[in-house]
């Protein structure tokens, strides 16, 4: 098992690798800085200086002074009214990814809390325990770091490799004991933007291999249906100035290198319809949007997001109240990977109706065996329509969503969680659309198998969607077909050529 050491911010990559399954731990500096903090809010606890969520209540309560004895109850008390998420469960890796997250906001030494926390939270990654919670109902971050802790203080549900538990059960198991949490802890295993991280390093992860799946698709339909390559020679290509255009240009002329079936359709046209010729522009952008939204993952997690911050020394405590738990510039970068990844959905369908299409396709209607007695892949283009639909209406910005809570004291929203949330609805969609393509490519090229040899690069694709499943016939429900195909997409990436 891989054990990934943090010291600084460790990046969205290894964040998605703690997702999958890496423990983490940390470097003596870190521990260090965890250390420094914790007694910096006890000294402030000393001092009696007030401090937002230490000696006061939070949100619109921020003016309600605690006294010492109830700071205590109010860490505890902050961490049961807030975990108040609805709806269904996040997947184990969503959960672990937000605790690598969360665990890398309170190794930058400024949040407070006592090194046994994040012991225990380590003990959750390393013993696969998985804290139950809700995937809804948070304007912000609140909730889900809300149920996380429950389990924490014993309280709560969970899944103790993979066996449903008791909060409580789930500590004795892993013999500790239930944390009795101390001023402020409550406050800062709520705050920060741990949850959209998380969720953000998991959808990263996730929309790179589709990325690269959607290129290596794009090629076996442009093979199936001849498309001309001269679009993608990489002169004609440099006129347009993206990395993202670049790399697919590349790997379409590596794809396609050698195909006869190509040179076989070579002058056919003057020029393809736009969701072949224009692969490397649609596909380009969400490479660039990639980079651009892992930048901005990458900054959240090198980033203080608690609040209030804790600094100086035990000997000379500062306390400052900020906004850095707010995340506009992560739901606005989620936002944009969501639409990139939407449009190429969109596209991923337009190709497919052109495969089954025969005005334009040049193949047996709808790619049936038998057509009319056979329907062939006809309703498979409508599932994929649907589903393009539906990702139509997920890109409207959640950033935008707007919304007041507390009594106005949070009278502006980011939503980076419900952007994270939506951008992970999107890639389950594509990935979909992505294997119903894959299977009608297939199908199209098994027409084509007289016609001319394929490309090595594409050949390879055809020869791993067949050993998986043979050409369809209108003898079995082609849904499983179609789910096998998107299963393909999650289980490795595409076979190198």
């Amino acid at each position: 098992m891989q054990d990934i050491v943090l010291d600084t911010a460790p990046g969205w990559r290894a964040v998605a690798a703690v997702a999958d399954g890496a423990t983490l731990s940390l470097s003596e500096a870190a521990r260090t800085r965890i250390e420094t903090a914790s007694r910096i809010v006890s000294a402030i606890v000393e001092s009696g200086v007030r401090a937002y969520g230490v000696n006061t209540g939070v949100g619109a309560l921020a003016d309600t002074v605690v006294d010492r004895p109830s700071q205590s109850r109010l860490s505890r008390n902050i961490i049961l009214s807030h975990a108040c998420g609805v709806g269904p469960l996040l997947e184990a890796r969503e959960v672990r990814a937000i605790i690598a997250a969360q665990i890398a906001n309170f190794s930058h030494g400024h949040s407070g809390v006592r090194p046994v926390i994040v012991d225990l939270l380590q003990v959750f990654l390393r013993e696969d325990c998985i804290p139950d919670v809700p995937s809804k109902g948070s304007a912000g971050y609140l909730s889900h770091n809300a149920h996380i802790a429950l389990v924490l203080i014993g309280e709560g549900r969970a899944r103790l490799k993979g066996v449903p538990v008791s909060g409580a059960q789930a500590l004795e198991a892993l013999g500790a004991a239930p944390l009795v949490l101390q001023a402020k802890e409550g406050l800062s295993l709520v705050n920060g933007t741990a949850c959209s991280t998380g969720l953000g390093a998991v959808a990263l992860a996730r929309a790179e291999r589709l990325l690269v799946w959607a290129d290596a698709i794009a090629a076996l339909t442009i093979e199936a249906l001849g498309g001309q390559m001269t679009a993608f020679d990489a002169d004609v290509l440099a006129l347009r100035k993206s990395k993202g255009i670049e790399k697919v240009g590349s790997t379409l002329r590596a794809r396609l290198a050698g195909s006869g079936l190509i040179e076989a359709a070579k002058g056919a046209r003057t020029q393809d319809a736009l969701s072949l010729r224009s692969v490397p522009h649609a596909h380009g952008a969400g490479w660039d949007v990639l980079d651009f939204a892992g930048m901005v993952v990458d900054q959240e997690l090198a980033s203080v997001t608690d609040n209030p911050a804790v600094s100086g020394t035990p000997e000379t405590p500062v306390v400052s109240s900020e906004a850095h738990a707010v995340a506009p510039a992560l739901g606005q970068a989620l936002d944009s990977l969501a639409i990139a990844i939407a449009q190429i959905s969109m596209m991923s369908e337009r190709r497919i109706d052109r495969l089954v299409n025969p005005l334009v396709s040049g193949l047996p209607a709808f790619l049936a065996a038998d057509p009319g007695a056979g329907s062939g892949f006809m309703i498979a283009q409508y599932t994929a329509a649907a589903l393009a639909a539906e990702n139509r209406r997920l890109g409207a910005p959640a950033s935008l969503d707007g919304g007041i809570t507390s009594a106005l004291q949070e009278d502006f929203l980011g939503h980076p969680t419900a952007a994270a949330n939506k951008l992970l609805a999107v890639i389950d969609n594509a990935e979909q659309i992505l294997g119903i393509e894959f299977a009608a490519a297939a199908q199209a090229q098994d027409f084509k198998a007289d016609v001319a040899p394929r490309a090595q690069g594409t050949d390879v694709l055809y020869r791993h969607i067949r050993a998986n499943m043979p050409t369809y016939a209108d003898d079995r429900p082609l849904g499983w077909d179609l789910e096998k195909a998107r299963d393909l997409l999650l289980q490795s990436p595409p076979p190198h050529i």
